[in-house]
């Protein structure tokens, strides 16, 4: 009887640990995700620019002053988390609207809530592909100080 139970402590302790592992590639995966999203943009804006390479692309005011040049950072880029680390006083202003929206729906239920019920919230489908973004969301929320997750895989209001 110890066997058994001493192989399921051994399993969950490996499981938590490859978890772990999973989490963190899943977070590089997402910053080279958000980075090839932003050279589509620019790439998608030059093409659009100069006919698909054709023809030089036109100049329609000289260049500013570089100490002129405002440089607007948003979440994503640049290596900037989507999700900031929350600390004492940060408001909701702090998360994009998407996420904002996961904490409305959140804080608004009664009960801690699982992925199925956010994603239908959200009003998308309960397709394991349509849901497994929002678990990704809710566990990120969930690490960086945001929500609760309870041993049972629901999420609540910090």
């Amino acid at each position: 009887m110890t066997d058994v139970l001493t192989w399921t402590i051994e399993r969950r302790l490996e499981m938590a640990r490859r978890a772990e592992l999973l989490r963190k590639e899943l977070g590089e995966l997402e910053l080279e995700v958000a980075r090839l999203e932003a050279a589509e943009v620019v790439f998608g804006q030059w093409f659009e620019a100069t006919d698909g390479g054709r023809r030089p692309p036109g100049v329609l005011s000289p260049e500013p002053e570089p100490e002129l040049v405002a440089v607007t950072v948003g979440p994503g880029a640049g290596g900037m988390r989507v999700v900031p680390d929350r600390v004492e006083g940060m408001g909701l202003e702090a998360l994009t609207s998407e996420y904002r929206r996961i904490m409305e729906i959140v804080a608004g239920a009664d009960d801690p809530v699982m992925a199925k019920g956010v994603a239908l919230a959200l009003g998308r489908e309960t397709t394991p592909a349509k849901i497994e973004p929002v678990r990704g969301q809710l566990r990120k929320l969930s690490d960086r100080g945001w929500l609760v997750r309870t041993a049972s895989g629901r999420y609540r209001p910090r």
